[in-house]
């Protein structure tokens, strides 16, 4: 399907008073940048002050609850299944992960804990062999099919440098719904326990493992094309870019990066899924019904933000608690940082990054990825999603785009509506 000519792209939905601009952003933004559908939630306290969508092609089947898979964002809803085991005493970070999976301490991996996974410091970023989609679903997880490659697989280190930080972009999830599995008394996988104890009390549209009555929810995800997306990065703004970022920001941040991407333990190592080629295999049923908890959460920017705003208020909202106050503090606690992949990340015990302002010698990666979010923790996914909380301004924040621009690396095209959403509060005489 075409895209409709931008002035004609219908904006859906409703923002409180004092955040007009939030929707006078939302509206230039995808009228201008190449936008596929795309939905915007944000909480403020207990209550919803942006709730917008608009689908480029003016498809009336997008909407509001629609759901599409948010890739890394499902990070951060992994990070919090497993801090409500540990507010419950069956986890702790600092354990080692095979006081709980004793058969994981095999191939030198004994000393491991649970948050040198969280922290993506597990020296398993990649795996030397593919997995079949059919081995990510509920009742084969349950059978071992995972934790069988799991338990033998040794660590490379980025380097060789032992504990080096390295994305675990799609094994960090892996790893952790193992642990999950065996430390929680049900014997529940991070997905049903998603469901149970945090999407279903909440009414969030946020599954990671999704059932097969709730596929045609689902609207498919589509690159822009790295291609296209550089070809685009010649134009200037003003001639309609489709892309945030000109040629010079995004060669610069390219330049800056190969040299971290030469030295990656994942150069070179099989594709996580069996079958797969490029980016719209994530598409397939199969991979949305199965649980990869690191890359195939499958939400709604409502269903995000309203989780976000229960993380907001230290894990209660409207008297449903996600998480106990102990557990809020311990998935929040111990921000260390350290560089990942040339990107300063400050990854907690817990899992989830805390963004805080850069200092005076920052560089230009680490101000991009800072700047605009300075208070929030959370993470986001390839191409574009965000899934934050900002705890002092108590905001819940969600973006899901189906189109994919996988040259953003800083997930900048959701970022602009954080830093407006601050601004807007920060805005004297406001409701």
């Amino acid at each position: 399907m075409n895209e409709t000519h931008p002035d004609e792209i219908e904006i859906h939905g409703s923002v409180a008073p004092g955040f007009e601009s939030v929707r006078d952003l939302f509206q230039q933004e995808v009228q201008s940048l190449c936008a596929g559908g795309t939905q915007l939630c944000v909480y403020q306290g207990p209550d919803p002050v942006v709730d917008l969508w608009a689908s480029a092609t003016n498809d009336p089947a997008f909407s509001a609850d629609s759901i599409v898979n948010v890739f890394s964002s499902g990070k951060s809803l992994t990070a919090i299944a497993m801090a409500a085991l540990v507010g419950r005493g069956q986890l702790a970070y600092e354990a080692r992960i095979a006081d709980y999976w004793p058969e994981f301490g095999a191939a030198g991996k004994g000393d491991l804990t649970v948050a040198d996974v969280m922290r993506h410091e597990a020296g398993l970023a990649a795996l030397d062999r593919s997995l079949a989609p059919h081995d990510l679903f509920r009742e084969r997880i349950k059978q071992n099919a995972v934790g069988r490659t799991l338990e033998t697989h040794p660590q490379k280190f980025r380097r060789g440098e032992r504990g080096a930080r390295e994305y675990h972009a799609v094994t960090r999830g892996w790893i952790a719904n193992e642990i999950f599995r065996r430390a929680d008394s049900d014997g529940r996988t991070i997905g049903e326990f998603l469901a149970e104890e945090i999407a279903g009390p909440l009414e969030a549209g946020a599954m990671i493992g999704v059932e097969e009555r709730d596929l045609g929810r689902i609207v498919p995800v589509s690159p822009f094309g790295v291609r296209r997306e550089f070809t685009e990065s010649f134009k200037p703004a003003r001639l309609g870019r489709k892309t945030r970022h000109g040629f010079p920001t995004l060669a610069g941040r390219i330049l800056r990066l190969l040299p971290s991407l030469r030295h990656a333990t994942t150069r070179g190592a099989p594709p996580p899924f069996e079958g797969m080629k490029n980016i719209r295999f994530f598409n397939e049923p199969a991979i949305a019904r199965g649980e990869t908890p690191s890359a195939n959460a499958t939400c709604s920017a409502r269903g995000l933000a309203r989780i976000a705003a229960a993380m907001a208020a230290r894990g209660d909202l409207g008297g449903h608690r996600i998480l106990s106050e102990e557990a809020w503090d311990a998935l929040h606690a111990d921000p260390t940082h350290r560089e990942m992949g040339l990107i300063p990340t400050a990854f907690t015990q817990g899992g989830v990054n805390a963004f805080t302002a850069p200092g005076a010698g920052s560089n230009g990666l680490e101000r991009a990825f800072n700047e605009g979010r300075e208070g929030f923790y959370g993470w986001m996914g390839l191409g574009g999603s965000v899934f934050q909380w900002h705890p002092a301004q108590a905001i819940g924040f969600g973006y899901v785009p189906t189109s994919l621009h996988v040259l953003d690396f800083l997930n900048e095209r959701g970022k602009v509506y954080q830093a407006e959403v601050l601004r807007c509060l920060d805005r004297p005489g406001r409701p």
